[in-house]
């Protein structure tokens, strides 16, 4: 009788989608188009973020979004209608995540002549998108007040990939049991490089911060030592 093979399926997807995102990371830098991966859970206020954010940057970048969900094409007119910035849809056809070639049609369906940051904002979900690379210069997830502090011990990887996460719905603190400096102590233990931003998005309140951030790391992927 001939042996059974296995074939790990797993293991061959992640190392061609790793392979995908270096290809489409390269492909980004020389175009001098930063990709930023912003992850949360459903109803944690990221495309709220996104728009106080992209109001705060766009005279000062050039900045699209794709916008993915499994269906309806809400976001991506929400953000065009609050910001007038270029915005594309991508539907995922079920599938809870967004993968290297994914991304690529979502930046093909671009204008990327003056682009200098290009944000996806990922499929709401804090297992499956941190599974997989976009081609992401940075990745950024957000976690809200009422999610709990204890999310980074229980989606470790999601919290182990991303270089920003940022506390949303600070407005509410009062109102639950959540505990600030224990979550940074979890992100930390999680991730020691990540750096954390309380922020809420809908008073404006550490939106200037998070800007920041940003142009700081865009220079400094542009090799340039100073930044606003």
């Amino acid at each position: 009788m001939e042996r059974i093979r296995v074939i790990e399926i797993k293991k061959s997807v992640f190392e061609d989608n790793d392979r995908d995102a270096d290809r489409l990371r390269a492909e980004l830098k020389e175009k001098g188009v930063f990709l930023l991966n912003l992850m949360s859970s459903p109803g944690s206020g990221k495309t709220t973020t996104l728009i106080q954010t992209i109001n705060a940057l766009k005279d000062k970048i050039g900045i699209a979004v794709m916008e993915a969900d499994i269906d309806s094409d809400v976001d991506a007119k929400k953000i065009f209608a609050a910001t007038g910035v270029q915005s594309v849809q991508l539907h995922t056809g079920g599938m809870c995540h967004l993968d290297a070639e994914m991304t690529r049609q979502g930046v093909a369906g671009l204008d990327l002549e003056k682009v200098d940051l290009a944000i996806l904002e990922n499929v709401g979900n804090l297992v499956c998108p941190a599974e997989f690379d976009t081609g992401a210069a940075k990745n950024c997830m957000i976690l809200s007040v009422p999610e709990g502090h204890d999310k980074p011990l229980k989606y470790p990887l999601m919290f182990s990939v991303c270089d920003l996460v940022l506390i949303n719905k600070m407005d509410v603190l009062d109102y639950f049991d959540f505990d600030l400096e224990l979550c940074k102590e979890y992100v930390k233990r999680r991730n020691p490089n990540a750096e954390v931003i309380p922020i809420c998005a809908k008073t404006g309140e550490g939106i200037d911060l998070f800007a920041r951030w940003i142009l700081k790391q865009i220079q400094l992927w542009k090799g340039e030592d100073n930044y606003a």
